[in-house]
């Protein structure tokens, strides 16, 4: 008998040596060969949390101004913003303390697509109208910029849409987190009447803060 058998029968021997004195005990799956056997395999996965976010969104990326209330020293050309909505999926834990954010906007100069002399922004004014401030009261619209042939209507608010001007704000992020505010504003053109006639086009930029 070679070694390769005789280790096969101490080893068959030694199985039943096994299953004979185990006859009092719980029997483990045992398969015959060319039978199978199953093991089921179970798994708990948590679902993914997501922190949330602080984001801004615009209802559309154009607005045509068109002529209304010119006079005869001054001509006028109004139209709307698309309105600005402030989404803050965030929980009152994952603002930073103190913080704030607010929606700013600056326009560049009217350009003339045939060569007109340009329209400066200072020409462009806004008037921001609240259309979703929650229940806090904490979310406000901003005040109105005229332009810099109007006469100002707050102190010092005749400047026009040069530089970064408020359109909406909290001073709490905190307080209004986990809600949306929407907003968008009266826009108005007004410039001399001797203006060169043509197409003008300028651009006016929303940025989010915080």
């Amino acid at each position: 008998m070679t070694r390769w058998n005789r280790k096969r029968l101490v080893a068959a021997g030694a199985a039943g040596a096994v299953l004979a004195g185990g006859v009092a005990l719980q029997s483990p799956v045992l398969a015959e060969p060319g039978d199978s056997a199953d093991v089921q395999v179970t798994v708990d996965i948590e679902e993914i949390t997501e922190p949330g976010v602080l984001a801004m969104s615009v209802a559309g990326d154009s607005v045509a101004l068109a002529e209304d209330g010119s006079t005869l020293l001054v001509r006028q050309f109004v139209g709307e913003l698309p309105t600005v909505t402030v989404t803050d999926t965030r929980t009152p834990e994952e603002v930073p303390d103190n913080a704030a954010w607010a929606v700013l906007g600056s326009a560049t100069d009217f350009v003339g697509g045939a060569g007109q002399a340009p329209i400066s922004a200072g020409h462009l004014g806004w008037k921001p109208r609240l259309i979703d401030g929650g229940d806090t009261g904490l979310v406000t619209e901003g005040e109105e910029v005229v332009t810099v042939l109007d006469e100002p209507t707050q102190p010092g608010n005749n400047v026009g849409l040069v530089d970064q001007e408020l359109l909406v704000s909290t001073f709490d992020s905190g307080a209004v987190a986990g809600d949306a505010y929407s907003v968008d504003a009266d826009l108005f053109l007004r410039t001399p009447a001797d203006v060169a006639a043509g197409s003008y086009t300028s651009t006016l930029t929303l940025s989010l803060f915080e």
